[in-house]
């Protein structure tokens, strides 16, 4: 099987406490087929020392000021041209063997544009892994209706992770080829709005990244301020977040209407799925 070229970018500033576990996430899989970038927005701690001890490994680094870490992703991509994409933060982490996984989904599978873990992880401020949830899927009305902005009385499952998203330059070239970097917070979900626009996510049973929960990082600080953004973005975007009389409906008649019923009146959403099984992968869709 002739694996998908993966490039990946990381974006850094005063990471140093995490960095190395991070990269070390990322090589120690010996992915075959990997380009692998760092962009430091010119720490002044002990991350250049730390890039400096893998630059034999990585295809290329910086480390110079950047107009924020969305400005220092799009940097990155644009010295890379491998087949699949995906950006990691620099105190995030990989599982041991999310790459192989992903190159062989992808190339098994061309009508996967991008992919998503349903088993999202959060780590430790150690690395350990402390919290795992499974996730039914992630389908486009659902997204467009607010089901993946958790957030007070409203009915959400759980973000798109971005640690565990993956997707294939032919994808990101249809939405322009960038993140939005004016935005501080969500341009994760920016993204993930455009992409929908073209193409479903396909969840994989398996978990492929983590979040490191650590109480330092913006969003961990920010999370009100990231839902409103995103909640912006979502309407820029035609979504509208179902209201609280629309939630409780949906909620209650999920749990006491019959399928065939369910599926009448909209009430479920397909989910592109993948997983592992008769000694392979193998696609199909589910609904919630």
């Amino acid at each position: 099987m002739n694996l998908p070229r993966i490039s990946i970018v990381t974006p850094s500033f005063n990471q140093g406490k995490f960095l190395e576990e991070t990269l070390r996430s990322v090589l120690e899989q010996n992915y075959p087929n990997l380009d692998y970038v760092v962009m430091d927005g010119g720490s002044n701690d002990n991350s250049v020392d730390i890039i400096r001890k893998y630059e034999g490994r990585l295809f290329s680094w910086v480390s110079e000021k950047d107009a924020g870490q969305y400005d220092a992703i799009n940097r990155g991509f644009a010295k890379i041209d491998g087949e699949v994409m995906a950006w990691l933060n620099s105190d995030d982490k990989y599982t041991p063997w999310a790459l192989s996984i992903v190159g062989e989904i992808f190339a098994r599978f061309p009508q996967i544009e991008w992919l998503t873990s349903l088993f999202p992880l959060h780590w430790d401020a150690q690395g350990r892994g402390t919290w795992c949830r499974q996730i039914n899927g992630y389908g486009r009305r659902a997204f467009y209706r607010g089901e993946y902005l958790p957030r007070p009385r409203a009915p959400a499952s759980y973000f798109i992770q971005q640690e565990s998203t993956f997707w294939r330059r032919s994808l990101w070239d249809r939405v322009g080829g960038k993140i939005d970097a004016t935005l501080p917070l969500a341009g994760d979900f920016q993204l993930w709005a455009m992409f929908f626009k073209h193409a479903d996510l396909y969840g994989v049973q398996t978990p492929l990244g983590g979040f490191r929960m650590h109480g330092d990082q913006k969003t961990g600080h920010r999370m009100d301020a990231y839902i409103e953004e995103a909640l912006q973005v979502l309407s820029r975007h035609g979504g509208r977040p179902y209201t609280r009389a629309e939630a409780l409906f949906r909620s209650r008649a999920r749990r006491y209407l019959p399928n065939p019923v369910k599926r009448l009146l909209g009430l479920t959403d397909p989910f592109p799925t993948c997983a592992f099984a008769g000694g392979g992968w193998q696609t199909w869709t589910r609904y919630s």
